[in-house]
C-alpha cells in the first residue's frame, strides 16, 4: 500500500489494532494457580515466529502520522512487525490489556481461553483479587481515548498496537468522545477497529 496519504485525504483517524498470535501456545490444561503463571508467562512472551502481517494492517501503519504501542512486548513486535522493522513511534504505557485474575476454583483444570472467559466475566462482577478493578480500568481507557485524541491534534492518523479487551473498552470511550467507528474486524489476532472524526 502506499505511505502516508496526500493531506487532501486525510482525515482524524484512530485505529485500535490487536496484537498477532503470540509465541506462547494455548493449547494446554490448566488449574487457575497454573493459569496465573501461564498468563504472566503470556505478558513476557513475544510473538509467534513465521506470521505475517495482514495488508491491511500493513496499510494502516503504514499511512500513520503516529504508531503507537502498548508497552508489552507482543504489541510492541506487532507494531514493529507490520512497520518493516521499524519500532512504535510512541510508547503508551496505559494500553496494557486489563487484568485477568483467576478465581480460586481448586483443581479444576481448562484451558487458557476458558479460564480467561470466566476470569473476565467474575472480573467484571467486581472479582479483582488485588488488581486493577474493572472500574479504574474504564477510568484508564478513559485516560487513554482522551490522550490519543490529543495526538490526533484533530488531523492526523494514529494508529495503535494493544490488545483485545482493552481496545474494546478504548472504543466505548471514543464513542463517547463523539468519534464514530467505520470499521471493525472482530477480536482475532490482528482484527482491528478504525474511527474516524
Amino acid at each position: 500500500m502506499n505511505a502516508k496519504m496526500t493531506q487532501s485525504d486525510h482525515k482524524c483517524e484512530i485505529i485500535l489494532v490487536r496484537h498477532g498470535r503470540p509465541e506462547l501456545s494455548r493449547n494446554v490444561r490448566l488449574t487457575a494457580r497454573d493459569y496465573e503463571d501461564w498468563w504472566a508467562r503470556y505478558d513476557e512472551s513475544g510473538l509467534r515466529a513465521g506470521q505475517r502481517v495482514p495488508d491491511r494492517i500493513a496499510g494502516f501503519a503504514a499511512r500513520a502520522d503516529k504508531v503507537v504501542s502498548s508497552p508489552l512486548r507482543r504489541a510492541v513486535e506487532s507494531a514493529t512487525l507490520a512497520r518493516d522493522g521499524a519500532a512504535p513511534d510512541e510508547i503508551m504505557n496505559g494500553m496494557v490489556e486489563a487484568p485477568l485474575p483467576p478465581p480460586g476454583l481448586g483443581p479444576i483444570k481448562m484451558r487458557p481461553i476458558s479460564w480467561g472467559t470466566v476470569s473476565r466475566v467474575l472480573w467484571l462482577g467486581g472479582h479483582a483479587a488485588g488488581r486493577e478493578t474493572a472500574s479504574a480500568a474504564r477510568a484508564r481507557a478513559a485516560r487513554c481515548a482522551q490522550e490519543l485524541e490529543a495526538l490526533t491534534g484533530g488531523e492526523r492518523r494514529i494508529t495503535v498496537f494493544a490488545h483485545g479487551w482493552f481496545n474494546r473498552m478504548v472504543g466505548r470511550q471514543l464513542r463517547k468522545r463523539g468519534w464514530r467507528m467505520v470499521e471493525g474486524r472482530g477480536d482475532a489476532y490482528w482484527s482491528y477497529r478504525r474511527f474516524e472524526k
